[in-house]
């Protein structure tokens, strides 16, 4: 097992993706792949204890910036460290990369670079969204794909269906469609023409899904296009960021406030670990013929490591061969139909 990291990918970088790196050496024994500025590489990992044998650094002069246009960027810095790092998985070099860059140049290069699954329209990207259960809900799609058609929600379905059981551990998970009631029939064209598609698949699915009930984990996986999906992820980020600072404002203006907070402390704790992204590593990018995982941009060491394991759990689960498998039966069950179909003519 070799996962490659990004190391100069985010914005603590590369104290962080080194630091994530020897984590996940220490406690996962994986071998790791940094690509990046070796010197600033090997500075940060100066004062570090883990296996050496486990590490290797492949030097990179050239960095994909926010400010880049992702596509172009991944066509022209060939030595960037994200496509060096995408390079050697498209190349069976590495299992899967882990970078905390550019999100649409990482889309573009897994993409362009590692290529997608014969028989996917769309990769689609799947940001987990913490829930009041303590979990995550996999928004899928949350932001690859403004525009979709209903075949691509219905491979986000099943794709998240193998991710969930096969890295995430969840035996039977339950999917749902995004949409505006819960009711058969509600919804745009395309959730109405999707939810019928979803109903014939062999998946657990629990129907249509409204957006304020998707903390309360009431599916694991939700599937929608990208705009409703990356609308919904930052509408809820805001939130939870406003009600947060709203509520330490509101008990730091007061004594009364101040010992009530103080005694509550250990409550807040566990709500905001309960809510931090960094426990549960990074978003997959499903469709792709290889393990990419995005990290998000602010991750510190503790979220590399976690979105290392992550990428471990990808590998391991075979999740790029059960999707090819399920694209198999899902045409050879057009084919039937097809011909059932001749046949009553």
């Amino acid at each position: 097992m070799k996962i490659v990291i990004d190391a100069m990918g985010g914005d603590n970088a590369p104290q962080a993706t080194v630091e994530g790196a020897v984590l996940a050496i220490n406690e996962y024994g994986v071998d790791v792949i940094l690509t990046g500025d070796k010197a600033q590489i090997e500075k940060e990992l100066e004062s570090k204890t883990y296996d050496k044998s486990k590490l290797e650094i492949i030097h990179t002069t050239e960095i994909i910036e926010n400010e880049d246009k992702p596509v172009m960027a991944v066509r022209r810095k060939k030595d960037s460290s994200m496509v060096v790092a995408l390079n050697l998985v498209k190349n069976k070099k590495a299992d899967a990369i882990v970078s905390a860059g550019s999100t649409g140049a990482l889309l573009a290069g897994g993409t362009l670079v590692v290529g997608r699954i014969k028989g996917i329209d769309r990769p689609c990207l799947c940001p987990g969204l913490p829930n009041i259960k303590g979990g995550i809900t996999l928004l899928a799609d949350g932001g690859a794909n403004a525009d979709c058609k209903p075949k691509n929600l219905t491979q986000f379905a099943f794709m998240s269906d193998i991710y969930l059981r096969k890295v995430l551990g969840i035996e039977n998970p339950r999917i749902g469609l995004a949409n505006i009631g819960t009711e058969e029939g509600k919804g745009n064209e395309l959730v109405k023409e999707a939810y019928y598609e979803l109903k014939d698949l062999d998946l657990n699915f629990v129907g249509n899904v409204e957006a304020r009930d998707v903390i309360n984990s009431v599916c694991d996986a939700l599937i929608c296009d990208g705009f409703t999906g990356n609308t919904l992820l930052k509408s809820c980020e805001g939130v939870a960021m406003s009600l947060m600072k709203l509520m330490k404002e509101t008990f730091m203006t007061s004594f009364k406030g101040k010992i009530g907070a103080l005694m509550l402390k250990d409550n807040f704790k566990e709500i905001k670990a309960m809510m931090d992204y960094t426990e549960y590593g990074g978003a997959p990018l499903l469709g792709v013929k290889g393990g990419v995982i995005k990290a998000h941009g602010s991750s510190n060491a503790f979220a590399i490591k976690n979105a290392i394991n992550q990428a471990i759990k990808f590998a391991n689960g075979n999740v790029v061969n059960d999707i090819e498998q399920v694209l198999k039966e899902l045409a050879e069950k057009e084919k039937s139909k097809n011909e059932e179909e001749k046949e009553t003519k």
